[in-house]
């Protein structure tokens, strides 16, 4: 049984660690207001500018740029893993998440794997266990630039476009809420060449031809009046017909390119690339404080639990002690 010093000095010994984790809640809670304000401002335009970029690539010859040509894929290809996590730690399974999701996908690929290893827990994992990384970069979420976007953007493009990699993925840790954090795997290169929905399309194709047949009504008043010959209207309606018919969907629409497509792929092509990775930088950043506080806070609930069952044990020893000196008093009493 452990003396009444020891379990004082455990007490305190827990009580400083609660005026720890209960300080850093409050830093992270503070960090993650400012991170959450970057990532909502910086999403929506990611986003567009992916649906808009992947929605041109569609209607474009892959070959007007490297970075849309899609390579075969088989054991001899190569992949670009570029694994994003925490440069610290106490923030809960945010850093095992995402490098279990990493690790799962370099397990089920056939594909030879290098990593781009972003944090410093990441590189520390992967790094003691031999797999082959192509690049690092450590520190960076101290104060998360956009230049440390483009540095890791330019690194990835040089490995898909010199051909030291087949394809280029993205993991790391999306944003959803303060409780919650979603592990994304992404393809980031080449760029995804957005699929035309051809229900859709046929679905507009269907009620625009409704829309030009005329009512059961109508064509019998025609053929009473006409003798069965066709109006001037009725024989354009079926023309009309057919070009609903076979007219593409909504999103089946072509674009003009001022100046050329090639120029402004060359432009827009390596920022949009940059924005992604910036976009995942920025999920990451807001994610690890969310889960850094929420683990900081549960620390603290578990250390008031702690402090109040060892405070009880401690009153309960102390009253052992009181009761055995007592009875040795007694004892002594009657003994005399």
């Amino acid at each position: 049984m452990p003396s009444l010093i020891d379990l004082r000095r455990r007490i305190r010994a827990v009580k400083n660690t609660q005026q720890i984790t209960k300080a850093m809640k409050m830093v992270a809670a503070s960090k993650l207001r400012r991170a959450q304000e970057r990532i909502v401002n910086a999403r929506p335009y990611a986003v567009q500018m992916q649906r808009v970029l992947s929605s041109v690539a569609t209607r474009v010859d892959p070959s007007i740029h490297p970075l849309l040509i899609v390579r075969e894929r088989g054991p001899e290809s190569k992949t670009l893993v570029v694994v994003v996590t925490a440069d610290k730690g106490l923030c809960g399974s945010f850093n095992t998440n995402v490098i279990k999701a990493a690790g799962a996908f370099i397990a089920q690929t056939t594909e030879q794997c290098r990593l781009g290893l972003v944090g410093r827990k990441g590189r520390d994992f992967f790094g003691r266990r031999g797999f082959a990384v192509m690049f690092e970069q450590i520190g960076i979420f101290q104060k998360l630039r956009y230049q440390d976007a483009q540095t890791i953007a330019q690194l990835a493009i040089d490995a898909f476009t010199s051909g030291d990699a087949d394809r280029v993925m993205l993991t790391y840790n999306e944003f959803k809420s303060v409780m919650s954090q979603r592990v994304v795997v992404d393809q980031l290169l080449p760029i995804a060449r957005a699929e035309i929905d051809d229900t859709s399309m046929t679905a507009t194709a269907a009620e625009r031809g409704e829309r030009l047949r005329p009512a059961p009504s109508e064509q019998s008043r025609g053929a009473a009046s006409g003798g069965g010959a066709p109006r001037a209207g009725d024989e354009a309606a079926p023309a009309e017909r057919d070009r609903g018919a076979g007219a593409p969907g909504v999103n089946n629409v072509d674009y003009l390119y001022e100046p050329s497509a090639q120029e402004i792929f060359n432009q827009l092509l390596p920022r949009y690339i940059e924005v992604q990775i910036y976009r995942a930088l920025l999920e990451s950043n807001a994610a690890f404080f969310a889960a850094q506080m929420t683990a900081m806070d549960t620390a603290t609930k578990n250390s008031a639990e702690m402090i109040a069952d060892l405070t009880l044990y401690m009153n309960k020893v102390r009253q052992a002690a009181i009761t055995r000196e007592i009875i040795e008093v007694v004892s002594g009493a009657e003994a005399l």
